[in-house]
């Protein structure tokens, strides 16, 4: 695709048809569009978690995780960028780190993901 229609149309544009090559599984295209969308408006969290998102999806672990850490240090409560953390952390095998990102995305939801409850009484013993 010409490197021109990643770039086409306003940045609200853009976001639809990021999001609509999202919910296709096209994770690849997505973040290609995502990508220029977040150099312009970086201040913004939610193409940035999406972004994120379409990293995550398509194994791409370590670009989501720098993202991940940059939706956080803006904004260090966006629970499911925490959360998001953790599980890009378990996919890299960092168990250790991801345990301490997934502890504070339980504190801020109250809501436990599958394992993380055995996960919790486990380190309790």
């Amino acid at each position: 695709m010409d490197e021109a229609y990643y770039e086409f149309g306003t940045p609200a544009e853009r976001w639809d048809r990021a999001q609509l090559f999202f919910e296709a599984k096209e994770y690849l295209t997505a973040a290609r569009i995502l990508g220029g969308l977040v150099q312009e408006v970086p201040e913004q969290v939610a193409p940035r978690l999406l972004l994120a998102r379409a990293y995550y999806h398509s194994a791409r672990l370590a670009k989501a995780e720098t993202e991940l850490r940059e939706v956080l240090e803006r904004n260090p409560v966006e629970d499911y960028a925490r959360l998001m953390l953790g599980r890009t952390l378990e996919r890299q095998g960092r168990h250790t780190e991801a345990a301490t990102h997934l502890r504070m995305a339980h504190a801020m939801t109250e809501d436990f993901g599958p394992g993380l409850l055995a996960q919790e009484q486990q380190d309790q013993e």
